[in-house]
């Protein structure tokens, strides 16, 4: 990983930072506040991005009003021949017209045609320098999202677009090692390690005090015990999982409530299944909320059980917010979680485990404290923007050197 306070050379340095869409997770924070970020460390960037799926909430609010943004419709997460090819086209000239010095793509659609888009346009820039390309890997889409076909034909496109790609950044070390060594997409050298970073205060800040308003204004019975889960209501997050867990939960807290926070193409499947195990009344469905503070200020127990994670933003929240976590252990997790002490970590599959962990820190008010004033500390430690924009900037001075 490049020193945060190596020399940067930006001068007159253009990034087209390009992302699929604008939708509520790390990657879009992420891209946002970079793209604001960076004009302090003397890069010019333009935020290029597509239209969001069904059910999905819009981060777009998080984009500065005076910064540099092209929307492109035909871009989108949904495989679409016609509109994949329409926003490739688009993407090179943007390109043209911008004349960048790194193309920088986040997400798996934005990294497939943002990537073709750039080495059409080195292919063809005339005397301009030749555009450096990084692609950041927020996770990806290997594992759990598509039948072993697909999974088997988008693992060698990767390996292709690895070719076209100059800088590899990984959010996690789990995530490098998955991609590097099981699916051996990309050399070593192309590698680089980029905690995601995020504007913490607003939970830091979160004391006794905010956490008896938080359950007032949520309406939380006083001695309820609260466990929350926060994303969109996707496959992969398996909040099917979640309601089983909590299930076992009420067997022995009956007056358990389960926030889940969040929308998506499964929101009334999962409603449904919540009546089907007889919680309906137990569970409240918050959909897209902006006053996350409120959400884990009321929370005792946050509950993670997705199949799949790159950095798992939400769970970073409410550890920042002195709110212990129990998670699956898959993906960047165990970064995130890296010890016994800031919270549980519980194998795939096992939803009895997942239970089991909630109820042990349900049961023990003191122990629960403790690992979350634990496990505070731990993410503003590591999860901090600055931190982020400073090494983000090394790479891009890192990159500019070698062109």
């Amino acid at each position: 990983m490049p020193e945060a306070d190596r020399p940067v050379n930006a001068a007159h340095a253009t990034i087209c930072r390009v992302i699929t869409r604008l939708n509520i997770g790390g990657p879009s924070i992420q891209a946002a506040r970079l793209t604001t970020a960076m004009a302090a460390r003397g890069f010019d960037t333009r935020l290029i991005h597509g239209r969001l799926g069904n059910g999905e909430g819009d981060m777009s609010y998080l984009v500065a009003p005076n910064a540099d943004t092209r929307y492109l419709p035909a871009l989108c997460r949904e495989l679409s021949p016609f509109d994949d090819v329409r926003a490739l086209i688009s993407l090179y000239r943007e390109y043209r017209r911008a004349r960048p010095s790194i193309v920088h793509t986040h997400m798996a659609k934005a990294g497939l045609l943002g990537r073709v888009a750039a080495a059409a346009y080195n292919l063809t820039r005339g005397a301009a320098p030749r555009a450096r390309v990084v692609h950041t890997y927020h996770g990806h889409v290997l594992d759990g999202y598509f039948g072993p076909r697909l999974t088997a034909f988008f693992i060698a496109l990767e390996r292709i677009l690895a070719r076209i790609t100059d800088t590899i950044i990984a959010i996690s070390p789990e995530i490098r090692t998955e991609l590097f060594e099981h699916y051996r997409i990309g050399k070593s050298r192309q590698y680089c390690v980029v905690a995601l970073g995020f504007d913490l205060d607003g939970f830091a800040g979160i004391d006794d005090g905010a956490r008896a308003r938080a359950r007032h204004e949520l309406g939380v019975p006083d001695g309820s015990l609260v466990i929350t889960t926060v994303g969109r209501i996707t496959a992969i997050k398996q909040h099917q999982v979640f309601l089983d867990a909590f299930k076992l939960v009420t067997e022995r807290h009956g007056d358990a409530i389960a926030l889940i926070v969040g929308d998506g193409e499964l929101r009334s499947q999962i409603e449904a299944h919540a009546a089907a195990i007889g919680v309906a009344s137990q569970v409240r469905f918050l959909g897209w909320r902006r006053d996350l503070a409120t959400i884990y200020g009321a929370t005792d127990v946050f509950l993670l059980t997705s199949r799949n994670e790159g950095t798992p933003v939400a769970l970073i929240e409410a550890m920042a917010s002195g709110v212990v976590g129990v998670s699956t252990d898959v993906g960047g997790v165990k970064d995130v979680i890296d010890s016994p002490a800031v919270g549980v970590r519980v194998p795939l599959g096992d939803t009895a485990a997942l239970a089991a962990g909630v109820e042990s820190l349900l049961a023990d008010p003191a122990r629960r404290r403790q690992m979350g004033e634990l496990a505070r500390a731990r993410v503003l430690a590591r999860y901090g923007f600055d931190r982020l924009v400073n090494e983000i900037a090394a790479v891009y001075g890192e990159m500019l050197e070698e062109r």
